[in-house]
Protein backbone atom coordinates (compact mmCIF):
# COMPACT_ATOMS: atom_id res chain seq x y z
CA UNK A 1 0.00 0.00 0.00
CA UNK A 2 1.08 3.23 -0.78
CA UNK A 3 0.98 5.88 1.69
CA UNK A 4 1.71 9.68 2.42
CA UNK A 5 3.69 11.63 4.91
CA UNK A 6 2.89 11.24 8.64
CA UNK A 7 0.13 13.70 9.86
CA UNK A 8 2.74 15.90 11.35
CA UNK A 9 4.19 17.21 7.97
CA UNK A 10 1.04 18.67 6.62
CA UNK A 11 2.31 22.27 6.73
CA UNK A 12 0.42 25.54 6.30
CA UNK A 13 1.56 26.67 2.00
CA UNK A 14 1.44 22.76 1.16
CA UNK A 15 0.39 21.75 -1.87
CA UNK A 16 -1.67 18.51 -1.96
CA UNK A 17 -1.85 15.93 -5.38
CA UNK A 18 -4.69 13.90 -5.17
CA UNK A 19 -4.54 11.19 -7.76
CA UNK A 20 -6.90 8.10 -7.33
CA UNK A 21 -9.29 6.23 -9.32
CA UNK A 22 -11.89 8.89 -9.10
CA UNK A 23 -9.85 11.85 -9.57
CA UNK A 24 -6.70 12.57 -11.40
CA UNK A 25 -4.17 15.67 -11.04
CA UNK A 26 -6.18 17.28 -8.65
CA UNK A 27 -4.09 19.90 -6.18
CA UNK A 28 -4.79 22.20 -3.63
CA UNK A 29 -2.97 24.28 -1.27
CA UNK A 30 -3.63 23.83 2.94
CA UNK A 31 -4.29 27.68 4.00
CA UNK A 32 -5.13 26.87 7.44
CA UNK A 33 -3.19 24.67 10.35
CA UNK A 34 -4.30 20.96 10.45
CA UNK A 35 -7.60 20.69 12.73
CA UNK A 36 -7.51 24.15 13.38
CA UNK A 37 -9.47 27.66 12.24
CA UNK A 38 -12.80 26.43 11.67
CA UNK A 39 -15.53 27.88 10.66
CA UNK A 40 -17.59 29.20 13.70
CA UNK A 41 -20.17 27.17 12.70
CA UNK A 42 -18.38 23.96 12.07
CA UNK A 43 -17.95 22.37 15.65
CA UNK A 44 -17.30 18.39 14.52
CA UNK A 45 -17.27 16.26 17.66
CA UNK A 46 -15.09 14.00 16.22
CA UNK A 47 -12.11 14.41 14.18
CA UNK A 48 -11.79 11.81 10.94
CA UNK A 49 -9.14 9.66 12.47
CA UNK A 50 -11.51 8.78 14.81
CA UNK A 51 -14.16 8.34 12.44
CA UNK A 52 -12.31 5.46 10.50
CA UNK A 53 -11.18 4.39 14.22
CA UNK A 54 -14.84 3.60 14.78
CA UNK A 55 -15.57 2.18 11.90
CA UNK A 56 -17.46 4.10 9.07
CA UNK A 57 -19.25 3.34 5.08
CA UNK A 58 -18.31 -0.26 6.01
CA UNK A 59 -14.79 -0.14 5.62
CA UNK A 60 -14.84 1.18 1.86
CA UNK A 61 -13.94 4.61 1.64
CA UNK A 62 -10.42 6.50 1.15
CA UNK A 63 -9.05 3.00 -0.06
CA UNK A 64 -7.31 4.56 -3.27
CA UNK A 65 -6.39 7.75 -1.31
CA UNK A 66 -3.80 6.66 0.58
CA UNK A 67 -1.04 8.95 -0.77
CA UNK A 68 -3.59 11.84 -0.23
CA UNK A 69 -4.06 11.68 3.51
CA UNK A 70 -2.04 11.01 6.34
CA UNK A 71 -0.50 7.67 7.10
CA UNK A 72 -1.76 7.48 10.17
CA UNK A 73 -5.52 7.40 9.59
CA UNK A 74 -4.55 4.19 7.22
CA UNK A 75 -1.84 2.75 9.83
CA UNK A 76 -4.20 3.36 12.76
CA UNK A 77 -7.31 1.88 11.40
CA UNK A 78 -6.48 -1.28 9.33
CA UNK A 79 -9.13 -3.74 11.11
CA UNK A 80 -11.80 -1.18 10.27
CA UNK A 81 -10.92 -0.77 6.40
CA UNK A 82 -12.39 -3.81 4.14
CA UNK A 83 -10.61 -2.33 0.71
CA UNK A 84 -12.06 -4.85 -1.55
CA UNK A 85 -15.77 -4.91 -0.84
CA UNK A 86 -17.68 -3.27 1.02
CA UNK A 87 -18.82 -5.16 4.75
CA UNK A 88 -21.22 -3.59 7.43
CA UNK A 89 -19.22 -5.58 10.32
CA UNK A 90 -16.38 -2.66 10.00
CA UNK A 91 -19.24 -0.36 10.41
CA UNK A 92 -19.07 0.20 14.61
CA UNK A 93 -23.12 -0.52 14.93
CA UNK A 94 -22.86 -3.28 12.41
CA UNK A 95 -25.25 -2.18 9.99
CA UNK A 96 -25.85 -0.49 6.49
CA UNK A 97 -25.80 3.06 7.07
CA UNK A 98 -24.59 4.30 3.67
CA UNK A 99 -26.49 5.08 0.13
CA UNK A 100 -25.03 4.30 -3.51
CA UNK A 101 -22.33 7.54 -4.60
CA UNK A 102 -24.76 7.55 -7.85
CA UNK A 103 -27.65 8.07 -5.36
CA UNK A 104 -25.83 11.42 -3.92
CA UNK A 105 -25.10 12.62 -7.43
CA UNK A 106 -28.88 11.99 -8.29
CA UNK A 107 -29.70 14.17 -5.02
CA UNK A 108 -27.72 16.92 -5.51
CA UNK A 109 -25.78 16.05 -2.70
CA UNK A 110 -22.60 16.18 -4.79
CA UNK A 111 -22.68 18.59 -7.74
CA UNK A 112 -20.82 18.17 -10.93
CA UNK A 113 -17.32 19.84 -10.76
CA UNK A 114 -17.12 19.78 -7.23
CA UNK A 115 -13.38 18.88 -6.16
CA UNK A 116 -14.92 16.38 -3.66
CA UNK A 117 -16.31 13.87 -5.54
CA UNK A 118 -17.03 11.59 -3.32
CA UNK A 119 -18.89 13.89 -0.81
CA UNK A 120 -19.04 15.49 2.62
CA UNK A 121 -16.14 13.21 4.12
CA UNK A 122 -14.14 13.75 1.62
CA UNK A 123 -14.50 17.33 2.19
CA UNK A 124 -13.99 17.08 5.50
CA UNK A 125 -11.04 14.98 5.69
CA UNK A 126 -9.87 17.84 3.41
CA UNK A 127 -11.25 20.87 5.16
CA UNK A 128 -9.45 18.98 8.25
CA UNK A 129 -6.15 19.35 7.07
CA UNK A 130 -6.80 22.61 6.37
CA UNK A 131 -7.80 23.08 2.37
CA UNK A 132 -10.39 26.23 2.08
CA UNK A 133 -13.01 27.05 -0.53
CA UNK A 134 -15.60 29.19 0.92
CA UNK A 135 -18.09 28.58 -1.03
CA UNK A 136 -17.99 24.71 -1.31
CA UNK A 137 -17.08 25.13 3.20
CA UNK A 138 -20.58 27.13 3.54
CA UNK A 139 -22.90 24.42 1.73
CA UNK A 140 -20.76 21.25 3.19
CA UNK A 141 -20.91 23.24 6.76
CA UNK A 142 -24.83 23.69 6.14
CA UNK A 143 -25.42 20.15 5.23
CA UNK A 144 -23.37 19.27 8.39
CA UNK A 145 -25.43 21.81 11.02
CA UNK A 146 -28.82 20.17 9.25
CA UNK A 147 -27.66 16.66 10.15
CA UNK A 148 -27.95 17.12 13.91
CA UNK A 149 -31.81 16.75 13.82
CA UNK A 150 -30.94 12.97 13.94
CA UNK A 151 -28.85 13.73 17.05
CA UNK A 152 -32.36 15.54 18.52
CA UNK A 153 -34.24 12.55 17.60
CA UNK A 154 -31.72 9.83 19.81
CA UNK A 155 -31.81 12.18 22.56
CA UNK A 156 -35.87 11.89 22.38
CA UNK A 157 -36.38 8.68 21.63
CA UNK A 158 -33.89 6.49 23.67
CA UNK A 159 -32.55 6.11 26.85
CA UNK A 160 -29.39 7.88 27.34
CA UNK A 161 -26.44 5.42 26.44
CA UNK A 162 -28.91 2.86 25.15
CA UNK A 163 -26.94 2.30 21.97
CA UNK A 164 -29.37 -0.70 21.00
CA UNK A 165 -31.67 2.11 20.65
CA UNK A 166 -31.55 3.48 16.37
CA UNK A 167 -28.36 2.12 15.47
CA UNK A 168 -28.73 3.50 12.26
CA UNK A 169 -29.11 7.12 12.97
CA UNK A 170 -26.11 6.73 15.28
CA UNK A 171 -24.19 4.79 13.01
CA UNK A 172 -24.93 7.94 10.77
CA UNK A 173 -24.48 10.35 12.98
CA UNK A 174 -20.88 8.80 13.21
CA UNK A 175 -20.44 9.23 9.81
CA UNK A 176 -21.27 12.74 10.10
CA UNK A 177 -18.69 13.61 13.16
CA UNK A 178 -21.48 13.46 15.88
CA UNK A 179 -21.08 11.64 18.69
CA UNK A 180 -23.41 8.62 18.09
CA UNK A 181 -22.54 7.52 21.95
CA UNK A 182 -24.77 9.46 23.40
Amino acid sequence: MKTSRILKDFKLGMKIHANDLMQKNYIYTLKEPVGKNFDPEFKPQLTPIQMLKFGVFEGKYLNDCTKEFPKEWFEQTTEKRSPKKADIDKNYFKIKSRQPLQTWIQKGWIIPGDPDIRGWFQWYCRYYLGRRIPEIDHRQIKRWKSFKRHLGQIEKNCMPADLSCRPRQRQALLQWAYNPFI
